[in-house]
């Protein structure tokens, strides 16, 4: 391999929210990766910042060009230019979104088990949550239509948040997928946001498909947060794009970012989501390689030494979503167990909503020695909660 993923980097002691913690802990919970990014980057903010001033920045014409060209070459879709909104964040775009394109008390859909952070984008915005619990069945995840469209079809519907990848499944949807929901979604008033962050973590020769590039009733009826962040681990960076094709939209959706003042960049994150875009691909390669190594190791482990638990099959993330259905006790209590007793810290499932009370969410992204390492914890971890159940019955 031309790039060292196997080198641990010390992220103690470096304001970092998954690795300021107790001496002896081991976080495997928050999705940020413990790579360094590449090294393309790493010589573009050396560069900027060696010049010294940072002031305000603008978005220049490269900006739009390299992700008009990544998606053009990497997904096969035709991003315009005036299609993309500069923003700091998936997450704050997600927020100004449900602000702007509902109203206090209306619905939002979310398909459960799903990133938790999206309740709070809804919630705390006076809007309502509306979840559509995915079916699971035989170790994998299917959509529940019927209950879908009728949710949908509730006239306090109007927002149709999309995980695509799904996190925490990590599932791929399908083309047909994405067009019934595209059409159930304009039939009944909703617009789709779509959520595309993991798009760019897919298994090595898999592809996810953009929700916009599936049918014109996908196109017109939805926005797109995309960034660079989740796959050049760029998160502290602050940087990301909404993809708005229609223009009525798309002006809602740029007052709302410039109202909640998201739509500037920091002296950083242009250059940094340029040279990933641009110069970038065959370390994400390298990159997506290496990690679903690390996931099929883990689910190898996980099948041979923690019959207990299950693995779920995934084509996309870094994550690991662990089906703890057979486990004595409950996961919520395991987790908290596990950190207490041997100092990893997974996320419990039941944070993701409906569907995800059974299940632990765990990353998978770090050099192979942690994962072993982390492993070797849960598999402490796990049998000694079961002991510790089983004593007390």
């Amino acid at each position: 391999m031309e790039y060292d993923f196997n080198t641990v980097t010390d992220r103690r002691n470096t304001n970092s929210l998954k690795w300021d913690i107790a001496d002896g802990e081991l976080p495997m919970w928050v999705a940020d990766m413990d790579f360094p990014t590449a090294p393309e980057i790493l010589h573009a903010i050396k560069e900027r910042a060696e010049h010294g001033v940072f002031g305000y920045c603008v978005v220049p014409k490269s900006w739009y060009d390299a992700y008009a060209a990544w998606w053009q070459s990497r997904h096969h879709f035709a991003l315009e230019r005036d299609w993309l909104i500069f923003c700091t964040g998936v997450v704050p775009a997600v927020s100004s979104i449900v602000r702007k394109l509902t109203t206090p008390a209306e619905k939002v859909l979310l398909q459960t088990p799903v990133y938790n952070i999206f309740f709070h984008s809804v919630l705390n915005n006076g809007r309502q949550v509306l979840e559509s619990e995915l079916t699971y069945k035989d170790g994998g995840y299917e959509i529940d239509f019927e209950d879908l469209e009728k949710k949908l079809a509730d006239p306090q519907t109007s927002l149709m948040i999309l995980c695509n990848p799904h996190n925490p499944i990590g599932k791929i949807w399908s083309r047909e997928t994405l067009a019934r929901i595209g059409a159930l979604c304009r039939k009944y008033h909703v617009v789709v946001l779509s959520d595309e962050i993991h798009c760019d973590l897919t298994a090595p020769e898999t592809e996810y498909i953009p929700f916009a590039s599936v049918s014109e009733d996908c196109r017109e009826n939805s926005v797109t947060c995309i960034a660079p962040t989740k796959a050049f681990n760029l998160a502290g960076l602050q940087t990301a794009a909404v993809a708005v094709p229609n223009p009525a939209l798309r002006h809602k959706v740029w007052r709302a970012l410039n109202t909640d003042e998201v739509a500037e960049p920091n002296a950083f994150a242009v250059e940094a989501a340029v040279v990933a875009f641009t110069k970038g691909a065959r370390w994400l390669d390298e990159l997506r390689a290496y990690l679903f190594q690390n996931k099929k190791e883990a689910a190898e482990y996980i099948q041979k030494n923690i019959p207990k638990l299950r693995a779920v099959p995934s084509q996309a993330t870094y994550l690991m979503w662990l089906d703890c259905g057979r486990l004595a006790g409950s996961a919520d209590e395991a987790v908290s167990f596990i950190r207490k007793e041997t100092g990893l810290i997974v996320s419990s499932g039941s944070q993701y909503g409906r569907g995800g009370e059974r299940f632990i969410r765990m990353n998978a992204a770090c050099p192979r020695s942690v994962l072993r390492d982390g492993l070797s914890r849960l598999r402490e971890g796990i049998e000694k909660y079961e002991g510790a159940v089983e004593n007390r019955r």
